[in-house]
């Protein structure tokens, strides 16, 4: 096993890497389903931060395997085995997320996690014993994943059994996260790992697209609940049409940029844009969810309030464009103009205030056409900088 060439050409996603993604898929609709249901019954505020903590578990996992496949993927027997004990902690870590979600019991979710680990500790052990240049930098990698993963077991054995008090949980939770967003910083100050500009924007890029078609598995099941009515109104359909169009303009937007070379040009940012994409990765859950339940109240009663059920949309979708901007800014000249997406921002923050009066329907419709407005003009400010002669 030794490095990757960081120049190595026509670089892209390979077979085995689609199908770990597709263990991810299970995930984040388990997640997105459970808070799609708290929204529903009017408990989404009390399920945000269940929903965030599970969701870092899952986009965590998928970036440590990521970033790792960028830099040692040998596609070998051994390669292929460990990366396949990864994808069976991911599906254990799928069926602990009702339980983490609806009150809060970590066990499953812990067990999946420690599976998930142990396959990428085993990976990077081997690139330490097999690539000299590089062993220092693994078994950095190794020993810090080791030490956190530990960590996660005691926060189980210590809050989850009851010895420290409930209060405990979230500060625990959130010291873990802190350590293992350090590990990377860590591990590489000795060596950076070669991984490969545009493999890396492909696969975020991959995941991105990932999320956005959650959103629309969302969606259709707020269509089938809403279609359990036997009666099609014209509230359904306004919602339908502007959930795909919504989704449409936010995949337009995230894909205004190539990040590939920017992010070849300033590899120092590389922990920010990858750190900064779970923002972006968890607005698209959040949103999916939003969707799922506006389409189902058209349908049938639902216990959440318009305004919260409007919240549930705009505010997933005003994270995605703050978040989207702040990357894109980190490794290239921002396509869309700053002004632009704080107009949005205003705009969308403030919409769900009329939902008793234009109901969720329009507050929905609005939000799109607010979003597809924010593209014409990022396209059309595009278009006439393209056309002007250089200074």
């Amino acid at each position: 096993m030794s490095e990757r060439a960081i120049d190595e050409p026509h670089r892209a996603s390979s077979q085995l890497e689609l199908l770990f993604d597709l263990t991810f898929v299970v995930a984040v609709a388990t997640v997105t389903a459970q808070l799609a249901h708290s929204v529903a019954d009017g408990h989404g505020l009390a399920a945000l931060v269940p929903f965030l903590q599970v969701f870092f578990a899952i986009w965590w996992a998928w970036m440590n395997f990521t970033w790792f496949a960028s830099s040692y993927d040998t596609d070998d027997v051994a390669y292929r085995l460990l990366t396949m004990v990864q994808m069976a902690g991911v599906l254990v870590l799928a069926a602990g997320v009702p339980a983490a979600t609806g009150h809060g019991g970590f066990g499953i979710v812990t067990l999946g996690y420690v599976i998930m680990r142990t396959g990428l500790v085993a990976q990077w052990l081997r690139a330490g014993l097999e690539d000299p240049a590089g062993r220092r930098t693994a078994l950095r990698y190794a020993a810090g994943i080791t030490v956190v993963q530990l960590g996660w077991l005691l926060r189980f054995f210590l809050v989850d059994t009851g010895v420290l008090p409930a209060s405990s949980a979230l500060p625990f939770f959130a010291c873990l996260v802190v350590l293992e967003l350090l590990v990377p910083r860590w591990a590489e100050r000795t060596r950076a790992t070669t991984w490969h500009p545009h493999h890396i924007a492909e696969r975020y890029g991959l995941f991105t697209i990932i999320l956005l078609g959650e959103s629309v598995l969302a969606a259709s099941r707020g269509v089938a609940g809403a279609l359990e009515a036997d009666e099609i109104s014209g509230h359904f359909v306004v919602i339908a049409v502007c959930s795909l169009i919504l989704l449409f303009a936010l995949w337009w937007l995230y894909f205004l940029i190539e990040a590939g070379e920017g992010l070849s040009d300033r590899r120092h940012r590389s922990y920010l844009w990858g750190y900064g994409h779970y923002a972006i990765f968890a607005a698209l859950a959040a949103l999916g969810a939003g969707l799922e339940v506006a389409v189902e109240q058209s349908g049938h009663a639902v216990a959440a309030s318009p305004t919260a059920l409007g919240y549930a949309v705009a505010i997933p979708a005003g994270v995605f464009l703050a978040a989207l901007w702040t990357v894109h800014a980190l490794v290239a000249e921002p396509v869309i103009h700053p002004a632009a997406v704080v107009g949005c921002l205003a705009v969308l923050l403030s919409l769900p205030l009329a939902a008793p009066g234009i109901g969720v329907a329009g507050v929905v419709a609005a939000i799109t056409a607010a979003c597809v407005l924010l593209v014409a003009v990022t396209i059309t400010i595009a278009g006439r900088e393209a056309g002007r002669p250089p200074a």
